[in-house]
């Protein structure tokens, strides 16, 4: 058996939460391999809306095991909240989630590094999430973390050196805090993640894999925000492309099966950092409110451009994919004419390549197709859709060389529509 990996591949947001639930009936095992609670994945069926910060996507098809892998940074105050409010809402997780040894914890003081480093960085702030994902995987780099199986040591001795040499930077960043309070709700909540299984998760899934159990990994934030390949340094602190999958997770490569690459039919961005197709006009306001454009973590309004193929060509690239998944196709439902970045001009230079930096010199070149000005989130199956809708789906996947298999008309679960070529019929 193979792993099959669900990427996004802007700068997050692009629904992956909704298509592993769509998803998840087809596999056994259910992972997340980076990231932490600044990811916010947002599921709605049968009335209600669920947002997952640190927990597999998979957690609400019954039987599934769902794996927090070792790539992922845990806030456990954070997935206490969140584990929590599932139980209470009829899902109990204790028997179905595993949690990885290797997994490194946020520590309350991440918490505050985080808010210092970006105070220090005064204009020329990254725009973080808050949650102290970046200070976790520094630690974790300068091999100075603390890990999810260390609760299972002598705990408080290894918390209290960490903490003191965070303190230590604190000191010298004359930044003041208090997380008394914090510390101990933090320090419950450590007690809280005990009840789970944790375990040693490269075994696990490599014998799920060898005994033919299916796996689906789930990824984080998008691939523009790969900290190797995304608009660096505006970007995440982990690998979020296909290969962060097999280090987030322990699988080698020759374990990857398929690959799911997931984008909106246009495009978005929270926080800082350049993005060559924004609007800041009417058609940016009309995306970002009919799209419902909040961050599902922050709450941060997101900012809305046309679609840019050229930085989605270099995602596809980069990460192997073999299947596409569009969504938010019904928030372009009402317009005229649907733009597409096919090019940028950089000085008097026009290029396709995605380039070593991004800045506001680009200007974006835009291929036009008329909209399809009929309403899509009722549509149960492709024959439904109109004809400048199927052209502009022939469009992108002549552009980007490779199929769109799946199309989301809106937010539900029941509002996914599955494509099927002729020998897929047959």
């Amino acid at each position: 058996m193979k792993v099959d990996v669900l990427l996004g591949l802007q700068w997050g947001d692009e629904g992956k939460g909704k298509v592993v639930d769509v998803l998840t009936p087809n596999y056994d095992v259910v992972t997340r391999f980076q990231g932490g609670p600044n990811a916010g994945h947002t599921l709605e069926f049968d009335g209600q809306k669920y947002v997952l910060r640190s927990i597999p996507s998979g957690i609400f098809q019954g039987g599934k095991i769902n794996i927090i892998g070792n790539g992922v940074v845990l806030d456990p105050l954070l997935f206490k909240q969140e584990a929590q409010s599932l139980a209470e809402s009829g899902h109990d997780l204790t028997k179905r989630l595993y949690i990885s040894k290797k997994a490194h914890l946020i520590l309350p003081t991440h918490r505050v590094l985080d808010a210092a480093y970006e105070a220090a960085k005064g204009a020329g702030k990254i725009g973080t999430t808050g949650k102290g994902i970046g200070p976790t995987y520094t630690d974790k780099v300068s091999r100075n973390g603390v890990r999810v199986g260390d609760v299972l040591g002598d705990f408080k001795a290894i918390y209290a050196a960490a903490k003191a040499k965070h303190e230590t930077i604190l000191k010298g960043l004359n930044y003041s805090y208090n997380i008394d309070e914090l510390e101990k709700e933090w320090f419950e909540a450590i007690e809280y993640l005990k009840q789970f299984n944790l375990i040693d998760s490269e075994h696990v899934i490599n014998n799920y894999l060898k005994s033919g159990k299916s796996i689906l990994a789930e990824g984080a934030q998008g691939t523009l925000l790969d900290v190797d390949f995304g608009s660096y340094p505006f970007v995440t602190s982990s690998n979020t492309i296909c290969a962060g999958a097999c280090t987030g997770l322990g699988v080698a490569p020759n374990r990857i099966g398929e690959v799911y690459g997931i984008f909106k039919a246009y495009c978005t961005r929270v926080g800082s950092g350049p993005f060559p197709t924004e609007l800041f006009d009417e058609t940016g306001e009309t995306m970002r409110r009919i799209g419902h454009e909040f961050g599902a973590v922050t709450g941060r309004s997101r900012r809305c451009g046309w679609i840019d193929l050229v930085a989605l060509k270099y995602a596809i690239m980069i990460d192997g994919v073999t299947k596409l998944i569009m969504m938010k196709s019904d928030v372009l439902d009402d317009f005229e004419t649907i733009k597409a970045c096919v090019a940028y001009k950089i000085g008097d230079k026009e290029v396709e390549e995605f380039p070593f930096e991004i800045n506001d010199s680009i200007e974006p070149i835009y291929a036009e197709l008329p909209g399809w000005k009929t309403k899509m989130s009722s549509m149960k199956s492709e024959d439904e859709f109109p004809e400048e809708f199927n052209n502009y789906i022939s469009f992108l996947e002549q552009e980007l060389g490779v199929p769109i298999k799946i199309v989301s008309v809106g937010p539900d679960r029941e509002q996914t529509i599955i494509r099927y070529t002729e020998e897929e019929e047959e």
